[in-house]
């Protein structure tokens, strides 16, 4: 006989959160964290155990304090997540337990041609490769990518030898092979969310990727800002860099800034090689020069319109950014009243997005957790 979720049924959906936010944790911890009765945490800690989703393990001895206390944990039998940064040029799958874990990533050169299907296996197969040690179901894939998504189904803004895979191809070839819920994010918010995970103090901030392509990710009240139709964040295809007819994605973007060293006579094999080798000094200020009014012209836009605390730099051109960035901060003092911060982060290529993919699904796969936990209730099943 079915029923509507009591409030014991949201009771245990609650401690059930507070498990997978901070496990291990002790049973004290978790009265702390729910504010409940040692009784009530009880009660629901042992369901949860009967349950699968928590398990007892170590203990924490403090001298002088008693009765010792055991830690509680999320089994890897509970299940895992799969983040995916699926570059232009380098793929790194991630996989992690429910606790945002990491089991184990490979990071491979992407794949250079290949149509959606062929793409697809793929992936699965490295998906497959990679989830070898996990436990548990597959509850989550996110994959970031480079360009624009919307509904984390949308993609737009593509590199050229991604074209094939506009709109929701990919996805659904992906989630037919491997029977797992599957969204897309753009490798921009995908970094930005890795960013945020690891300081909580963030609250309005902006991040460009400067990559392949260019991409932007802004926040908002620590939140990723959303948006409404697939122009959002498109500041690279829109936005004029303030060197002649060069838009931003012209001059911030690996594929373009090559295509305009080489036009200022460069003969770059790869636009790394504008910082890592010698190069004629004219025509590298030139181009240097060019960067740096684009870098100008990309945070006086966001300042003006966003208003962030923080501007982030990732991606292969981030050592330029390195460069040019004391220029462009004096700039841009001069014109406007407050300057956010500037800054160029770390990042491990393809790993660091592939982790903030992966907390993205965890985010999710955790929701999933708590609706099908109380779905149960009125369905007569276990989540």
């Amino acid at each position: 006989m079915s029923s509507y979720p009591t409030a014991r049924d949201h009771t245990k959906a609650s401690v059930l959160d507070a498990v997978l936010a901070e496990a291990p944790l002790t049973r004290n911890r978790l009265i702390e964290l729910t504010r409940l009765s040692q009784p009530t945490v009880s009660r629901k800690v042992d369901e949860l155990l009967v349950d699968g989703f928590v398990v007892e393990q170590g203990v924490n001895a403090v001298p002088g304090r008693g009765r010792r206390s055991t830690y509680l944990d999320v089994p890897g039998t509970a299940g895992h997540i799969v983040g995916i940064s699926f570059g232009a040029q380098t793929t790194c799958v991630l996989v992690t337990d429910l606790r945002g874990r990491e089991v184990r990533h490979v990071i491979v050169p992407s794949l250079d041609e290949g149509d959606v299907g062929t793409t697809a296996e793929w992936l699965v197969d490295l998906i497959v490769e990679t989830s070898d040690s996990a436990e548990g179901p597959l509850r989550q894939i996110v994959t970031a990518v480079p360009g624009r998504v919307r509904y984390g189904t949308e993609w737009s803004g593509i590199p050229e030898s991604r074209k094939i895979f506009r709109g929701s191809l990919l996805q659904n070839a992906i989630e037919d092979r491997v029977q797992a819920p599957m969204i897309l994010e753009s490798d921009a918010s995908a970094s930005l969310r890795g960013i945020l995970k690891d300081d909580a103090s963030i609250g309005h901030a902006a991040l460009f990727m400067l990559s392949t392509v260019l991409t932007f990710a802004s926040c908002t009240d620590h939140e990723i800002a959303q948006g409404r139709t697939p122009a959002f964040g498109d500041l690279g295809g829109v936005l004029f860099s303030g060197v002649g007819n060069e838009t931003l994605d012209g001059l911030m973007s690996a594929k373009g800034l090559l295509q305009f060293a080489r036009g200022r006579g460069l003969h770059l094999e790869g636009i790394e090689a504008l910082w890592s080798q010698p190069q004629e000094m004219a025509s590298r200020a030139e181009v240097v020069e060019a960067f740096t009014t684009a870098i100008v012209t990309a945070v006086g836009a966001v300042a003006v319109t966003l208003d962030p605390e923080s501007v982030y730099f990732v991606g292969r051109l981030s050592p330029l950014v390195d460069e040019v960035l004391p220029e462009a901060g004096r700039r841009l003092a001069q014109s406007l009243p407050v300057l956010p911060e500037l800054r160029v982060v770390p990042q491990v290529i393809g790993l660091s997005v592939a982790r903030g993919a992966a907390h993205a699904g965890l985010a999710l796969a955790q929701s999933r957790l708590r609706e099908s936990m109380l779905e149960a209730r009125s369905e007569g099943q276990s989540p």
